[in-house]
């Protein structure tokens, strides 16, 4: 379990995350923030605690992401699947999203939500992944965020499985860092 509290002169987020699952509890001050952030726990199968407050929606909903992507960092395993993809439909929307946990950030996507996209902007960079959302289609923009807070979930539930080696053609990467003098 990694547990984190991020404070700024905008925010306050105190978080609890665990890969393996458990109990999802999530308070913020924006209700559809809540319920994004419980829905990815929930498809991603994480198990999460969550206390977040904000000055406004945006520093919110941004910081929130940001939280989150440095505590699910110290969640992925070394031996994690690393990819995963997943293709979410509901109602009107269909929305594809596929994930490495490489550790080379980068977010590709539109939503109808530039909210929602730099939330998962933030979540992606701050996690050290690369995510691409593409939305086939949806006219309803709750529907369309939500199936790409879903997809996304789903892909990074199947990166973050422990898998038999490290998958990558260069193995695992070993970081030393040296103190100042």
């Amino acid at each position: 379990m990694t547990r984190l509290t991020r404070e700024t002169g905008e925010t306050r987020i105190q978080l609890d995350v665990r890969r393996t699952g458990g109990d999802i509890d999530v308070v913020t001050d924006e209700p559809f923030l809540t319920h994004m952030v419980v829905t990815l726990a929930r498809y991603a199968g994480l198990g999460l605690t969550l206390e977040a407050t904000g000055d406004l929606r945006h520093h919110l909903v941004e910081d929130v992401g940001i939280t989150l992507g440095l505590a699910l960092a110290r969640e992925v395993p070394a031996e994690a699947e690393r990819y995963g993809w997943a293709s979410v439909p509901m109602d009107d929307a269909l929305v594809r999203a596929s994930l490495d946990l490489g550790g080379r950030p980068w977010f590709e996507g539109r939503l109808p939500s530039r909210l929602y996209e730099h939330f998962l902007q933030s979540l992606t960079v701050n996690l050290g992944a690369t995510l691409h959302v593409v939305v086939d289609r949806g006219r309803d923009r709750h529907h369309v965020v939500e199936a790409a807070v879903k997809a996304t979930g789903l892909a990074l539930r199947q990166a973050l499985r422990e898998g038999e080696a490290v998958f990558s053609t260069k193995g695992s990467v070993r970081l030393e860092w040296g103190e100042d003098s």
